[in-house]
């Protein structure tokens, strides 16, 4: 559902970030950098290769481990799906590059904007600690904190990200709106603990009909009309 029209949002204190495919061009970030390492070693131009690296990383994330190996092993299984050899130093090549991923057009403006209003900004991510940091210095987004996969031993859709940001910034479930792209990572987990959500439907998704987020935008720019 949309609420661009209620001012519900006005009693959050704490907005919470997915990443990568929120705040930084995760799909584009997958397509240009293990896409061309593919296209390199004979992948046919035109095809896309993040449906079937978005499936993979799935599957890999279900036992922890570094989300450098998690890049790195899904790059593999994915060039493996097309029947075309990488190397393990090609694929750590791609995980190393994630701070290179370019922030969405709105990303830096709109989180400068949520911190003059006054709302506290921290990004829960599936990423190492490393990974994340150079990341935000990079791309220079302003944010008040973040917690990782690796902070926590686990990857969302578990809930471990959001039990740590609540011991750690002393925030309620009601004082906080999560922000994020994913539904399965994102959105419908943290629905599922009675946590409200503002779905940024960046890649014009189509909303399962089982998940009702409390509120619907195609950016952040947009959601900034109800953060007042």
């Amino acid at each position: 559902m949309s609420a661009f029209s209620e001012v519900l949002v006005m009693r959050f204190t704490h907005l919470t970030f997915d990443c990568y495919g929120t705040l930084i061009d995760w799909r584009n970030g997958i397509e240009s950098h293990l896409g061309e390492l593919l296209r390199r070693n004979g992948l046919a131009p035109g095809i896309s290769v993040y449906p079937i690296y978005l499936k993979l990383e799935a599957e890999e994330e279900g036992k922890y481990k570094s989300y450098r190996d998690i890049l790195t092993d899904t790059a593999i299984r994915t060039a493996d799906h097309f029947r075309i050899s990488i190397t393990k130093e090609e694929a750590g090549r791609f995980a190393a590059s994630v701070p290179s991923w370019a922030p969405f057009a709105d990303t830096l403006e709109s989180l400068r904007q949520m911190g003059e209003r006054g709302y506290k900004r921290v990004i829960l991510s599936n990423i190492d600690r490393d990974l994340l940091r150079d990341t935000v210095n990079r791309n220079r987004l302003e944010v008040d904190g973040y917690v990782t996969a690796e902070d926590v031993g686990s990857y969302k859709p578990a809930v471990g990200h959001w039990n740590r940001f609540f011991d750690e910034y002393k925030a309620t479930r009601d004082e906080t709106l999560h922000v994020a792209q994913s539904m399965y990572h994102d959105i419908r987990p943290a629905s599922s603990i009675g946590i409200a959500t503002a779905w940024i439907n960046r890649y014009s998704d189509v909303r399962p009909s089982d998940v009702n987020p409390t509120y619907v935008a195609p950016d952040l720019r947009s959601l900034l009309r109800v953060l007042v």
